[in-house]
């Protein structure tokens, strides 16, 4: 076979490799059933931006429990971020950031920012690999799933992608994905449904019209060929040439990668393309050691990545303001998994579960969503932080609250029903925000005895609809769901049998619609 032959018949029609070195550029799609089509399009300007924090970041050192200081810092004391240090936040006494992140402080006190607090799944994975794709895919732990939840929304929103795109009505890639090639939360049941763009340097290449050189060998010309190809049979790249070459002014960023992307993404919002979703990355959160520097916890190389995810977001923040676009966008951040509570001697933390997420934009429902997470008084090498919410609530939240998303595509993109957070601004959607999640200073679960021995009456108030009642081991895992299902307004008390557990710490988690409460329940030999 001849090279060119080969090179026409191997190269995926979607791949614009010349665009971005080193970032590679894909487009995303998929083929959809009948059902799909039936549903109702939702036409939107709105845009989505997902910021990876790759390798598990830390959040007990990005959010400080102020309320708890002193068991935070008896579980971490050669990492704890000293409390005079900590970034005070306007209505929320007993909580605080990382003293690196004075941007996004400043976006929480001009009401831009949405914090929710402990976010995981049952049964959470530490294996980097597996957690990445269990969050692209939306899966549960004990399930694989080949698509990711954004490529089903969008496979949802545009059927029989790619065949028929770009169209008039879909003229843009769907998803564009910044760094590296395109991730598994943009891939649909059965395409991919956007594209990656490699590096900016490349983004940079393509909108001014220049390559990088190839070398004068069989491979350089091959790569020079699979280029010429590209160019023919992409029109997405003629897309983003025309929306960026339509910004020619944007706001000052900060030297660091993830600032790049982010400014990319602002010129190409700007510009007019109707992309509805854009993720973007930044790495080294795997901090098992030196975390801090000795003896200095407020230096080291968290605090380098928190300073520069913060002042990238302010950054970005404040140019889609200058640029007058700041309305159509939500930005999201997330991790694979968080840290746990006790850090290690390697002055370092290792895998954990349940970590804060926190969104952006001027159209999120500022505030915090959830409590501090427990510090236990003497905590133990391997324990967690308890799940508050699932962070495919957070998902759901989104694409209904910010995607008008109806319950049919909901079904479709997450395949199950998830608890819905108020987490966009009133009226978003038609979506009425909760004012307070949090139920501050109410009990509505709780136990006696505690501590107990074989056997304790779990009370519980609920104020009707889907009320859950799940136990949790101190390392974030469910163990059992005592109950889950549509109840009555009411006061209830149901019996749990611990059944063998050894002796230690748990956790009792309650849900009822927005309203979520985890309480700490301790068995005694």
């Amino acid at each position: 076979m001849k090279r060119k032959d080969f090179l026409r018949n191997t190269l995926p029609m979607a791949v614009i490799p010349s665009l971005l070195k080193p970032y590679s550029v894909r487009v995303l799609g998929e083929s959809s059933f009948l059902h799909q089509m039936l549903n109702g399009f939702v036409e939107t300007d709105k845009v989505l931006v997902l910021v990876q924090l790759n390798g598990g970041n830390d959040g007990l050192n990005t959010l400080i429990p102020l309320d708890q200081y002193s068991a935070y810092f008896n579980a971490r004391s050669n990492i704890a971020i000293p409390e005079n240090n900590v970034l005070r936040l306007q209505g929320a006494s007993g909580v605080g950031f990382h003293p690196a992140m004075t941007g996004m402080q400043q976006l929480y006190n001009q009401g831009e920012l949405r914090i929710v607090q402990a976010v995981g799944y049952p049964n959470p994975n530490f294996s980097h690999f597996r957690a990445t794709d269990i969050w692209m895919s939306g899966s549960s732990s004990n399930e694989v799933l080949t698509s990711g939840w954004t490529g089903r929304y969008l496979a949802d929103q545009y059927p029989d992608f790619p065949t028929g795109y770009p169209n008039t009505n879909a003229p843009d890639p769907l998803g564009i994905q910044i760094g590296s090639t395109t991730s598994l939360a943009l891939q649909g049941p059965t395409a991919n449904m956007g594209i990656s763009i490699s590096s900016t340097s490349n983004f940079y290449n393509l909108i001014n019209g220049t390559e990088e050189p190839v070398p004068a060998t069989p491979a350089g010309e091959a790569l020079q060929y699979v280029r010429l190809v590209a160019r023919q049979t992409n029109a997405y790249a003629g897309r983003i040439t025309d929306a960026a070459s339509k910004v020619t002014q944007q706001g000052v960023y900060p030297t660091n990668s993830l600032a790049d992307q982010l400014k990319i993404v602002a010129r190409l919002i700007k510009g007019g393309l109707k992309t509805r979703v854009y993720m973007v990355s930044i790495g080294g959160f795997d901090t098992h050691a030196s975390q801090t520097n000795t003896n200095d916890p407020l230096t080291g190389a968290h605090t380098t990545l928190l300073t520069r995810v913060s002042s990238a977001i302010k950054a970005f923040q404040d140019d889609l303001k200058g640029l007058g676009v700041a309305d159509r966008v939500v930005g999201m951040t997330f991790s694979e998994f968080g840290r746990r509570i006790r850090s290690n001697g390697s002055v370092g933390t290792d895998h954990g579960a349940a970590a804060p997420m926190f969104l952006f934009g001027t159209k999120v429902n500022p505030g915090i969503t959830g409590v501090n997470p427990t510090i236990p008084s003497n905590a133990l090498v391997n324990d967690n932080i308890p799940m508050q919410y699932d962070f495919r609530s957070v998902y759901a939240s989104l694409l209904q609250g910010w995607f008008c998303a109806d319950a049919a595509t909901l079904q479709n993109t997450l395949l199950q029903n998830y608890q819905q957070l108020p987490l966009c601004a009133t009226g978003t959607c038609g979506v009425t925000s909760v004012d307070d999640t949090r139920v501050s200073g109410v009990t509505l679960i709780s136990n006696y005895p505690n501590p107990f021995t074989e056997t304790t009456t779990i009370k519980f108030k609920t104020g009707g609809g889907h009320s859950l009642i799940q136990i949790m081991d101190a390392q974030g895992r469910v163990l059992k769901t005592l109950h889950d299902r549509d109840t009555p307004a009411g006061e209830y008390n149901i019996r749990f049998e611990s059944n063998g557990l050894p002796a230690g710490l748990y956790y009792m988690r309650f849900q009822n619609g927005v309203i979520q409460q985890v309480k700490p329940i301790i068995k005694a030999r």
